[in-house]
């Protein structure tokens, strides 16, 4: 079994802007993925404003029975979440990682324009392969 279900990676506005399907057992169509990445953006917003706690940056993890749900928001607003088993341990440090992946391969390609579906071959291929490395690692951990 996967420890990594699927990734998201959400713009500013709440568009979703990328998806990627890990072998998790029912894969999402295309509007459900949309529909998901439109309520987090959403519960992510609401819970900084409801928040007693003063410059609180939102949700970052979300635990339920069957999955957890990490969360990483960069200083302009875009999100990457990632669904993984229960209990999934250095999602954090894997976060990080798939957000350099995305300044190097996405923000660096001069084709791509800001706040549109991510179409990179090269980030896909890393992003793959940071996966792999990941599922490598939480085996032997």
């Amino acid at each position: 079994m996967a420890a990594i279900y699927s990734l998201y990676i959400i713009n500013k506005s709440g568009g979703l802007i990328f998806y990627k399907d890990c072998g998790s057992a029912g894969r999402m169509d295309t509007n459900d993925s949309l529909r998901l990445a439109s309520l987090w953006h959403s519960m992510h917003a609401i819970s900084q404003q409801l928040s007693p706690v003063a410059g609180c940056s939102g949700i970052e993890l979300l635990e339920a029975d069957t999955f957890d749900l990490h969360c990483f928001q960069s200083l302009t607003g875009t999100k990457i979440f990632v669904v993984s088993e229960p209990g999934t341990m250095y999602m954090e440090a894997l976060l990080k990682h798939i957000y350099e992946l995305y300044t190097d391969y996405v923000l660096k390609n001069p084709f791509y324009e800001m706040e549109m579906p991510i179409r990179c071959e090269l980030f896909d291929i890393n992003l793959s392969q940071a996966i792999q490395k990941e599922r490598v690692a939480l085996l032997g951990r």
